[in-house]
């Protein structure tokens, strides 16, 4: 399946059913009178979190959602029929933007969460309704009210515990498939990984979490140089960042520098979160490499580094048990 983080729809609420103006005409009644009926509601436009989708691909080729009429009223004082409403289905974690792409009108957060984007028209009053003592047969009746129409931007940001960022190189899918049962593209070139992939991470019977790996980083990401910083929002949910460093380059505090730079630019409270900072690739790496490189990063950032092998394995079960004592105790 196609992943798609973004797409722009249209949605229309039904207009109201239209009154009717209509008079009993029975024979032996001596006086009839005004029965139009009123006109039914327009279907209402839903939006709602389901579980099984992970991806907004249903609404690249259908973006227009029209909820239909309601029933038109009829004599003998009927009312029209209700329109059936229209519920958008969407991913865990989907918002809805206005269409300035700013203002966010609902963030689906829950599954199961389902909120009104459009009402639908009301009905019109038959002429039945304007029977009185001094107007005996009114011969009034309204159209339906119109329902509402507007342009809205459905946005994904995946739900996960944990999130991976690095450079593009810096093992991150390796990462991810030594660590779970996703099986992301690993080569050896600059953004392999094209889209978020995310992967449940069991450490045992009782814990698990889910960890999510964005596409790389680059020097000036948030001014949109190599993919951007499209993708940052999947890990804005996130209670801890993994940061992954390649530990065969030269300067590892640099590549730290770097990312942390643009997660600062982005916002989003992304340089606020819990980091891991882990060496990565020290299958790669002499001893006396290893010694020198963790030293010279845990003095730019401040914090312990951690030590790890994605295409082995070694030192990937205790960064794993260190990123479940952050997600519990958050």
């Amino acid at each position: 399946m196609k992943f798609l983080d973004e797409a722009k729809v249209f949605i229309k609420s039904g207009d109201g059913g239209d009154g009717v103006i209509a008079f009993r005409r029975e024979r032996f009644i001596e006086y009839g009178g005004p029965d139009g009926g009123n006109g039914g509601r327009g279907g209402h436009v839903y939006v709602g979190a389901v579980e099984g989708l992970n991806t907004l691909i249903a609404y690249r080729s259908a973006q227009h959602f029209k909820a239909r009429k309601g029933g038109n009223g009829a004599g003998s004082d009927r009312t029209g029929a209700a329109a059936a409403d229209v519920t958008l289905k969407v991913p865990v974690g989907t918002q809805i933007m206005d269409e300035d792409r700013e203002t966010v009108l609902v963030d689906l957060d829950v599954v199961g969460k389902r909120v009104l984007l459009a009402k639908g028209g009301d009905g019109g009053f038959g002429n039945a309704n304007y029977k009185s003592s001094t107007n005996r047969a009114p011969r009034r009746a309204d159209p339906g009210w119109p329902g509402e129409e507007k342009w809205v931007w459905l946005r994904l940001k995946l739900i996960a515990d944990a999130g991976l960022v690095g450079l593009p190189n810096a093992g991150k899918s390796t990462f991810l498939a030594a660590a779970s049962a996703a099986r992301p593209k690993i080569a050896d070139y600059p953004f392999t990984t094209l889209h978020p992939q995310l992967g449940v991470v069991r450490l045992n019977a009782t814990e698990e979490f889910v960890l999510a790996d964005i596409p790389g980083l680059i020097e000036g990401a948030s001014e949109g140089a190599g993919l951007g910083t499209r993708f940052l929002g999947h890990v804005e949910r996130c209670r801890v960042l993994l940061h992954l460093i390649d530990g065969s380059q030269a300067d590892p505090a640099g590549a730290w520098r770097l990312v942390r730079n643009e997660l600062e630019e982005y916002g989003g409270g992304l340089a606020e979160k819990p980091e891991i900072v882990v060496l990565n690739k020290l299958d790669a790496m002499t001893p006396q490499a290893r010694t020198s490189r963790v030293k010279a990063l845990e003095r730019a950032t401040g914090r312990p580094v951690m030590l790890a092998a994605g295409a082995t394995g070694e030192g990937v079960p205790a960064v794993l048990r260190a990123i479940m004592d952050v997600v519990k105790a958050r």
